[in-house]
């Protein structure tokens, strides 16, 4: 069975811990964006809960904002999901394989598991590496 290869990006951005606790999941997400409007190639690679974001369960809208009943709010699945339809050749988005078994995710089909072993060609193909959360 021959190794999937990682391609080459400009950034990886390694998201550990748990992403709620504070708006490190909206910094996250506004980061890859903007490098992605700018013609960046990205890898994100989620690992601990940071897994949960790209969870199929969460669906496709956050539950009704009580201050606004008509107001839908996409979830954070539905956002990279839409990013990774928007920029398929140069998004990447990967789950730590090992924290999403854990944690009995399922991941929305675009995400890529990946052993975490495998970091390690994750991190050669990227020009910078970021580390966001903790460990």
């Amino acid at each position: 069975m021959a190794r999937r290869q990682v391609p080459p990006t400009d950034v990886l951005i390694t998201l550990m811990g748990a992403p709620h606790q504070s708006d490190l999941a909206t910094s996250v997400l506004r980061l890859v964006q903007a490098l992605l409007e700018r013609g960046g190639r990205v890898q994100v690679w989620a690992c601990g809960y940071a897994t949960m974001l790209t969870e199929e369960a969460l669906g496709e809208y956050k539950p009704r904002d009580l201050s606004d009943l008509s107001a839908r709010h996409p979830t954070t699945a539905a956002l990279v999901r839409a990013m990774l339809d928007e920029f398929p050749d140069r998004l990447f988005w990967y789950g730590c394989r090992f924290c999403s078994d854990d944690r009995g995710a399922t991941h929305v089909p675009e995400v890529v598991m990946r052993a975490p072993h495998a970091f390690a060609a994750n991190l050669a193909a990227a020009g910078k590496t970021v580390m966001i959360g903790v460990i």
